[in-house]
């Protein structure tokens, strides 16, 4: 006989419990949604600006990123996105998505229907609160990341952004310590801080040089963790985890 799945091995449980303190029932609610489960490859988009979408996609594996095209056709990606996270729940009450997301390396995603969500919502008004919650921290993070790509120099910036990503991962148990897996490339990272590839990689040297951080491959260690938090200027308060040792 088949294992009963443990609720807590559920990446949309384990993300909204690292914000919102969920009770057995609610979790065990989260866990009977009904899904349509994906494998998309890499640099493949999940949904596009525009999508007048009757479903939502919840992250379940890999990492993803929200961005949007200028007129000049170049990438500001606005976030990236984490197993857990459902980049698009705005589709929820927003008849058109404004940005669109995509996979930064091959994902797992899983597609609720709006229909589920909504009954859910109505039938646990608890959980609604915590995807209330839960898109508002996502508000807090674009207007950190605007002031990150606006106000701060670029080895400020990536320190800030490396920080934010080992707290959020660590917030949901997918790292350990101050150690992460990062598979953000270098193209990607310099769309999120608007700054080019060549300069990128630059930063990253000297932060490695500095004895900040150390990389392999997608592996990343963060070596001197209050000295890195000093230069991103970051606070992890506009993250408004639950676990407070998580953003420690």
């Amino acid at each position: 006989m088949a294992a009963t799945p443990n609720p807590q091995d559920n990446p949309l449980i384990r993300k909204l419990e690292s914000i919102f303190t969920l009770t057995d029932d609610e979790r065990q609610a989260l866990s009977n949604l009904p899904m349509q489960v994906m494998i998309l490859k890499g640099d493949q988009d999940i949904v596009r600006e525009g999508d007048r979408p009757s479903r939502s996609c919840l992250l379940l594996e890999g990492f993803a990123c929200t961005y949007k095209i200028t007129g000049h056709g170049k990438r500001q990606i606005v976030s990236f996105n984490i197993p857990g996270d459902i980049p698009d729940l705005q589709s929820l009450h927003l008849k058109a998505l404004d940005a669109s997301v995509g996979t930064i390396e091959p994902c797992k995603v899983g597609f609720i229907p709006h229909d589920a969500l909504r009954d859910l919502c109505n039938r646990n008004p608890r959980i609604t609160a915590a995807f209330w919650r839960e898109t508002l921290i996502d508000a807090a993070i674009f207007r950190e990341w605007v002031t990150n790509v606006g106000r701060r120099e670029a080895y400020n910036r990536m320190a800030h952004v490396l920080c934010e990503m080992l707290v959020r991962l660590r917030a949901v148990g997918l790292a350990e310590d101050h150690t992460c897996d990062l598979p953000i490339t270098q193209v990607e990272l310099g769309d999120a801080l608007g700054i080019s590839n060549i300069h990128v990689n630059r930063v990253l040297q000297q932060l490695r040089a500095d004895g900040l951080i150390e990389t392999k491959g997608t592996r990343l260690t963060i070596r001197d963790w209050e000295k890195l938090k000093q230069v991103g200027d970051f606070d992890p308060t506009y993250l408004h985890l639950e676990q407070e040792q998580a953003a420690a």
